[in-house]
């Protein structure tokens, strides 16, 4: 076996090995919350809270990150438990994530 045969085995045994599977699944979580921090924070208002289909309508600024000009529009959240903290008329900090074509809110904060 050569040099280059015996590195692409040696390589292809180490991708196989579950030490090697549990970093990479590390690396991916870390990655992944490193994403969502840096997600655009802008500024709102709640038009409507809808807890059974964990929607949430929000009237806001232009959001320069997300290409968006102001408008209202109703966001699917990724946590139905923020819902529980805000109310139609609520003046809002939020952020905001695009995953494929759907927008989805993040996190949200009432301003008091």
């Amino acid at each position: 076996m050569n040099t280059f045969h015996s590195i692409l085995f040696a390589l292809a045994a180490l991708a196989a090995s579950p030490a090697w599977s549990q970093a990479s699944a590390a690396h991916d979580h870390t990655h992944a919350q490193a994403g969502s921090a840096s997600a655009p924070v802008a500024d709102g208002e709640v038009r409507k809270v809808d807890k059974a289909n964990a929607k949430v309508t929000i009237k806001h600024g232009e959001i320069k990150a997300l290409d968006m000009p102001p408008m209202t529009m109703v966001y699917p959240v990724t946590n139905p438990a923020m819902l529980d903290k805000v109310k139609a008329g609520d003046k809002v900090k939020f952020t905001a994530d695009k995953v494929g074509t759907q927008l989805r809110v993040t996190s949200i904060e009432v301003q008091r």
